[in-house]
């Protein structure tokens, strides 16, 4: 089994959001991606199969288990499609637990076609100021939980407490702020999932976009994820939809030893 490590949402090796994209002829057990995934151990480990219609099916797992949606592994699966298995091709189609998603080359950018969580605003509480270490100005729920905090130096300089995140509503805790130089500036943690920081947060940013487009009044945000290795994420907002651009770069080609038990 072919496994590809590429860092999405740059174009440097070594920043961005390291994804392990696993390509296969036929799926392995669950218990043998589970394995691989934690044996990697980074933040997701993408696994898809080439369909009959011509789609991939895709699924995303984490160290804590599949989840539903992932921006930045489908991002590098994507890009290690168009530049080893589908070189011709504009768009590549995923079948997933979040639907259809379509990953297209636009000019330097892979683009994608994610469905926006539906937010509902929420109480703050003493309990997020605590986990975060600053109190939010707003909270924010879809899938994850959303703080908007008051400036950017409050996101890039947060102190989360871990075990205080796992205890707050959500699977994952995205804190923002309005940037200098960004729309909009953001760290994600999903200790729940046992990924104490994402480093670049695709599936964040499908409740981050959808409320500064609205809070700022604009279709397209430009927003940075600060963290260690930070990355630069270009949204625009169609509908209920959202179209989230980015660069990736590759790191490595491997190739999973055949005595692993279960593929």
């Amino acid at each position: 089994m072919k496994q590809y490590i590429a860092d999405a949402f740059t174009d440097e090796i070594f920043k961005g959001n390291q994804a392990a994209v696993c390509v296969m002829d036929k799926w392995p057990s669950e218990d043998t991606m589970m394995h691989i995934t934690m044996e990697n151990n980074f933040s997701e480990t993408a696994f898809m199969v080439k369909e009959e219609n011509g789609h991939y099916r895709l699924r995303w797992f984490t160290p804590g288990g599949e989840i539903d949606l992932c921006g930045h592994a489908t991002l590098a699966s994507g890009y290690i499609l168009f530049r080893f298995y589908e070189k011709d091709k504009e768009e590549v189609v995923f079948d997933t637990m979040s639907g259809p998603l379509t990953v297209a080359r636009k000019k330097d950018l892979y683009v994608m076609d994610f469905p926006a969580y539906e937010l509902k605003q929420v109480p703050v509480t003493d309990e997020m100021e605590e986990a975060i270490g600053v109190r939010p100005l707003e909270a924010w729920m879809g899938r994850d939980l959303l703080c908007v905090l008051p400036t950017e130096e409050d996101v890039r300089n947060a102190e989360v407490d871990q075990e205080k995140v796992k205890k707050l509503d959500g699977l994952l805790l995205h804190i923002t702020a309005r940037g200098k130089k960004w729309d909009s500036v953001s760290r994600s943690f999903a200790p729940k999932l046992l990924v104490p920081e994402d480093p670049v947060c695709g599936s964040g940013h499908c409740h981050i976009m959808p409320y500064w487009s609205k809070k700022l009044g604009k279709k397209e945000i430009l927003a940075y994820q600060a963290s260690r290795r930070s990355g630069i994420l270009h949204g625009r907002m169609e509908g209920s939809r959202v179209r989230l651009g980015g660069r990736a770069a590759l790191y490595s080609i491997a190739e999973i030893a055949d005595t692993v038990k279960g593929l």
